[in-house]
């Protein structure tokens, strides 16, 4: 299996969990967050959401800035482009089948 492809394998089981889909998303909204903001929202404790954060980090999905006491997080939407590319490739996979069918459809009504 190629690098890119063990990226792109990476990035979507990164995403396919609820929480870190959620953690990320929420980063993508809100911006800039300390582990302690995430918590408070997340239905989890704190070092259940350490542990999903350390994933996203590792896929590229989040950064993390250190200051004094605290780390703060942030989303790295570029990370998303392998995502945003599969899904053009299949959408346009896709429009092409339905257009062979119509066709299909088509010349069976003549």
């Amino acid at each position: 299996m190629s690098q890119m492809s063990d990226a792109h394998d990476m990035l979507f089981r990164t995403l396919a969990d609820p929480t870190r889909r959620a953690l990320f998303e929420r980063l993508c909204r809100e911006g800039e967050r300390t582990v302690g903001a995430l918590t408070a929202r997340a239905g989890v404790s704190q070092p259940v959401v350490s542990k999903h954060l350390g994933i996203l980090k590792q896929a590229g999905l989040v950064r993390d800035r250190h200051e004094g006491r605290h780390t703060y997080y942030s989303a790295q939407l570029g990370a998303l482009a392998p995502l945003v590319d599969w899904t053009r490739e299949m959408a346009g996979f896709w429009q092409s089948r339905f257009d062979d069918l119509e066709d299909l459809l088509k010349r069976m009504d003549q």
